[in-house]
């Protein structure tokens, strides 16, 4: 199955539903585990590829694309993985991470995009927000932190913000990692069960997941309201860590296929400057 394949298997569509998405299916790919290891590291040396000539085209001023990577989830559902052994496989100087969390009261005296719109990527950059603008639509309506009326206000406001970032060559990726509330346990389970795991470990986890259902309803909200032709959703089923890390990689790579960054042409003269190296 080719990248692109991959994102329109995993992509929301018309009557898309939460519910019927199954958070240990692998949906799309018939490898075990053991595959998927191979198929990631397969796919990194592309990706590596792909990266690094965006990177490089921003070097040299002719950038005009960027990939901005969303990931949303409840909490221990693996954006952690994905960023280190997706993200983390390219080079970083061409990789702008921004982790959102609870709005300081500087950025709560503003709209809520206010905080987001200096974090997009530049041309020749991949952005990856770790949480996101989302936040202020999943918790904000969960957790009744606006009125109604204003919830409703943002979807909109997404829709524009983002559908302006799509025509200014940012390549929206948004993808929420699905687990289910048992796994969600299982892996918080074992932060409590390992020391080195308790600085991952928020009390305030357990409080949200016995908001389980209305989290899952806020999310398909957002998917109804926020899934367009400039920003489609993904929804990736992250029980098996190992396939929602694949899933991404394709994901990025169906991304940067499709800007196809090539190698800058010299600007200036290479025989000439093999010269002067060898008579320096």
């Amino acid at each position: 199955m080719t990248a692109h394949e991959w994102a329109k298997t995993l992509q929301v569509g018309d009557g898309f539903r939460l519910a019927d998405v199954d958070p240990e299916s692998t949906p799309g790919y018939h490898g075990a585990k053991a595959d998927g290891a191979r198929d990631l590291a397969a796919g990194l040396h592309e990706l590596n590829q792909l990266q690094e000539r965006l990177f490089a085209e921003s070097r040299v001023g002719v950038a005009k694309d960027s990939v901005l990577l969303i990931l949303q989830a409840m909490d221990s559902a693996g954006k952690g993985g994905i960023v280190r052994h997706v993200v983390g496989g390219v080079d970083p100087q061409g990789v702008a991470l921004s982790a959102f969390k609870a709005p300081t009261d500087e950025e709560l005296a503003h709209d809520f995009l206010w905080r987001v719109t200096p974090r997009l990527p530049e041309p020749g950059f991949i952005g990856v927000f770790d949480r996101s603008h989302y936040e202020d639509v999943l918790i904000g309506r969960v957790r009744s932190l606006a009125p109604g009326d204003e919830i409703e206000r943002r979807y909109d406001a997404i829709n524009a913000f983002e559908g302006e970032a799509a025509a200014s060559g940012i390549r929206i990726i948004k993808v929420m990692l699905h687990i289910s509330p048992d796994e969600q346990k299982a892996r918080l389970m074992e932060r409590l069960e390992r020391p080195d795991k308790y600085w991952k470990y928020n009390p305030g986890d357990v409080d949200e997941r016995l908001l389980w259902d209305d989290y899952m309803a806020a999310y398909q909200t957002v998917f109804e309201r926020t899934s367009t032709s400039a920003a489609r959703w993904h929804v990736i089923p992250a029980n098996r860590k190992w396939f929602a890390r694949l899933a991404v990689q394709e994901l990025l790579l169906d991304a940067l296929q499709g800007i196809d960054p090539q190698w800058p042409e010299a600007t200036f003269d290479v025989e000439a400057e093999k010269t002067r190296l060898a008579a320096s």
